[in-house]
């Protein structure tokens, strides 16, 4: 099997980055590139200086929050975030009430989706203006 190329390209304040990893890629090391990237300014945060309460944020946020916080690359199930969101907010939610914020949150382009309706995977959509991978 050959192996995997990433290229990440970061663009900030008229500065260009070029981030090339070849290898086996892991998802440690994806997550290791991916705070070099926050580090130079490459990856947006979510709601700078804003702080909230859990009991604050609704529902469908915490799904968001939790599937950010816990996979931030790579697919992941409704079952794996419904497990993740009950550790991260010490609070209970139905499997189907998971899967449903997910697909909401799927149409509305936050995550992308695969699988047969009983196996749906999910990933975190990233935006591409501030930053770009590339896999050959």
């Amino acid at each position: 099997m050959p192996a995997k190329k990433m290229r990440i390209e970061i663009f900030n304040n008229g500065d260009r980055y070029t981030i090339t990893f070849e290898g086996q890629v892991t998802r440690d090391k994806a997550l290791r590139l991916l705070d070099l990237v926050e580090l130079l300014g490459g990856m947006p945060t979510v709601n700078p200086g804003i702080t909230h309460t859990t009991s604050e944020i609704s529902k469908i946020e915490k799904v968001s929050l939790a599937a950010e916080k816990n996979f931030p690359v790579g697919w992941f199930s409704s079952k794996e975030l419904q497990a993740a969101y009950e550790k991260q907010f010490n609070e209970p939610i139905r499997l189907s009430t998971a899967s449903t914020y997910l697909s909401r949150l799927a149409d509305r382009g936050f995550f992308s989706k695969k699988g047969a309706s009983n196996k749906i995977r999910y990933r975190i959509v990233t935006p591409i203006s501030n930053y770009q991978v590339h896999e050959r």
